[in-house]
């Protein structure tokens, strides 16, 4: 079959070479371009580029190998690339969007807890201070509630966050009364 005087494999072709290229560009520099796929809800860059570079693919591929005419393979390739592009946003495009918001925490969620001190917080100066969670850690400057000195590798509560700097205080059972 031939489309204004081109081949349907060569279109296919071109189809795949130029989705598979824009699909790379939206990998490296998709945070650019993230708010098209916040204002398109159900057209998806990511989608909409997969579909074209399925659809040619299939297509391509079924022209090579198969005896079938060029308008079956069409309507297969386009079933097809719905189909995989129904799987990619099921099992990969929402479980991502999901898992990215599930590591993200605010200041206020930092006060509370306890950390381990990996820079010493000299008198009226900054060190650094590391919390763990079941999401990752997080390094944080620190600097001491009561301006003392908190050695490193010390254990400290987190009494306030404030421009991004947690004010610690040696984290002692006993003494949390103490504190606040």
């Amino acid at each position: 079959m031939t489309i204004l005087g081109t081949q349907i494999e060569t279109i296919y072709l071109i189809v795949l070479l130029v989705s598979g290229s824009l699909t790379l560009l939206y990998i490296l520099f998709g945070d650019v371009f993230h708010g098209i796929g916040e204002a398109l809800n159900f057209l998806h860059p990511a989608l909409v580029l997969a579909f074209f570079t399925f659809f040619s693919a299939s297509g391509y591929i079924m022209e090579m190998i198969t005896p079938l005419s060029s308008q079956t393979i069409i309507v297969f390739s386009i079933l097809l690339a719905l189909l995989l592009d129904t799987l990619l946003n099921v099992f990969v495009l929402i479980p991502l969007s999901s898992a990215e918001e599930s590591i993200a925490y605010t200041e206020d969620s930092l006060k509370g807890r306890v950390g381990k001190t990996i820079i010493s917080i000299p008198e009226n100066g900054f060190g650094e201070v590391v919390l763990e969670s079941s999401s990752g850690t997080i390094a944080k400057p620190a600097a001491s509630y009561r301006n003392e000195s908190i050695g490193e590798g010390m254990q400290v509560l987190v009494i306030e966050v404030n421009s991004g700097v947690l004010y610690v205080v040696r984290y002692e059972n006993h003494q949390l009364h103490d504190v606040l």
